[in-house]
């Protein structure tokens, strides 16, 4: 389908097509497609402050998902245990992700994105504040369950939040950007730790990882509107509808008959997972599930175990180490291309590409370890790719689905996609008992790219075209 096809739809009444004066009410008359008003707008400040927030949010919840991984020697050596103990807390964190998800969405498409955003972030900020003050693994793997719950009902509905008050022409770059606080969020939780730890000790880092979202949260609730879609589809007060809108551009609501949606795709189901799982959107639902697990398998298996795997393959600590940051490194750069691209030509193929040539980048990573230059030019260039495309799936996911599902369609696939991260782990560890060579290993790291790259196509050419306009 094409792009004209896609923001195809009601036309305005012909005085909206000359912008009045800068400063004076638009006269606006009969229904306002909230779409296409939407469009027809610079990027206000107010949707830069929802962007900003969002994107702070996603942050902090990069950092605290990382948190564990910073604290773990400090935990072997204040509490004597091994460092297999640890498993448990990071399994616990990732079923508490996929949870939080899987609960959230459904939850915001029926009672509003902004609030499931605001309860979330409150919870996840008040669940690492008392991980500051466990004293026992088996506390430590109750309280990490509980924290990702949180963690995992924030990320989709900031990025659902954002979607719905992007305009198209640059909806996806906007999404992208919004999603790549987590990585950074990530990066900055190794700086922080690295001056918190030796000073004030682990817990500090929870206690500045819980206080951060409880500030941003202030934020939220004084300038993050809930979505005008939201509200539309919903039946809100045409007052409430308004006020958002008018942040954007002036708007004499004396002049608007009704606010609508121009957006298609509703169905017969009741609940926005009857909805997602209807015949009309199954195959493309079960598409993107089946590529963000792949892309987490992938992602997982190599920060895990690549320095380990590395070492064992001959390699000094330092540099295996200096290699797999090597995979993230480029991830903000492939992100915020991607969206670009998607914004211009079709997304799915987009994102299609991104995952094949990750799996061509992987595979010949495992045949070149002759050349260390060669090698870490491939790394980074498969971490370019492969986050550009895995960090594209939930812009990819909102422009899918309609409004009244939206919220349950991105979260959804988080949350599925994050048993992708369990298996990538239990992956590497068969790998690593096996003693299969590195080539062997990259080999079939590529495997799942490929499936990635395959399901976007199936996806693609079973139609179900992007809905949001």
């Amino acid at each position: 389908m094409s792009q004209a096809q896609i923001q195809s739809g009601p036309t305005f009444p012909p005085r909206v097509e000359d912008p009045p004066a800068p400063g004076r009410a638009e006269t606006w008359s009969a229904d306002v497609v909230v779409e296409r008003f939407i469009d027809a707008h610079p990027f206000s400040r107010s949707q830069w402050l929802l962007m900003g927030l969002c994107f702070l949010i996603v942050l902090v919840d990069g950092v605290d998902t990382a948190a564990i991984g910073y604290i773990g020697p400090s935990l072997v050596r204040d509490w004597g245990i091994s460092k297999a103990a640890l498993g448990p807390v990071l399994s616990a964190a990732l079923f508490g992700l996929a949870a939080g998800a899987v609960v959230s969405g459904p939850a915001a498409d029926r009672f509003g994105r902004r609030g499931v955003l605001i309860a979330s972030t409150v919870f996840f900020g008040a669940m690492s504040i008392a991980t500051a003050f466990c004293g026992s693994v088996e506390s430590l793997v109750t309280l990490r369950f509980l924290t990702g719950i949180g963690l995992g009902a924030a990320i989709p509905n900031a990025i659902t939040l954002v979607s719905e008050y992007a305009p198209a022409r640059s909806r996806a770059i906007i999404v992208n950007t919004t999603y790549c606080g987590f990585s950074v969020g990530a990066a900055v939780g190794g700086f922080i730790s690295s001056w918190l730890i030796p000073t004030f000790g682990w817990h500090s880092l929870f206690l500045v990882g819980g206080i951060a979202p409880l500030v941003l949260v202030v934020g939220v609730v004084l300038w993050v509107p809930e979505s005008v879609r939201y509200m539309v589809k919903h039946g809100a007060p045409k007052e409430r509808i308004h006020a958002p809108l008018s942040r954007i551009a002036p708007l004499d609501l004396s002049r608007v008959h009704a606010f609508r949606l121009a957006e298609r795709g509703e169905t017969a189901a009741r609940t926005s997972v009857g909805e997602i799982l209807s015949r009309r959107f199954c195959v493309g639902t079960l598409m993107l599930w089946l590529t963000y697990f792949m892309g987490l398998v992938i992602f997982y298996l190599l920060m895990s175990w690549m320095p380990l795997l590395m070492n064992e393959a001959g390699f000094t600590p330092a540099r295996a180490a200096l290699l797999t940051a090597l995979f993230p490194l480029g991830g903000g750069i492939g992100t915020v291309v991607s969206g670009w691209l998607m914004d211009r030509w079709n997304a799915n193929i987009v994102v299609m590409l991104g995952y094949l040539l990750t799996a061509v980048f992987i595979f010949i990573v495992g045949q070149a370890m002759g050349s260390i230059g060669l090698v870490s030019a491939l790394i980074f260039l498969a971490g370019t790719t492969m986050n550009g495309a895995q960090s594209s799936m939930p812009s990819l996911a909102a422009m899918f689905y309609p409004t009244q599902s939206r919220a349950t369609g991105v979260s959804w696939m988080y949350g599925v996609g994050r048993f992708g991260g369990i298996a990538g782990v239990a992956l590497g560890g068969l790998f690593s008992a096996w003693q299969l060579g590195l080539p062997a290993v990259f080999a079939l790291l590529a495997i799942p790219s490929v499936i990635a790259g395959l399901a976007i196509f199936v996806k693609y050419r079973a139609g179900g075209p992007a809905l949001i306009q």
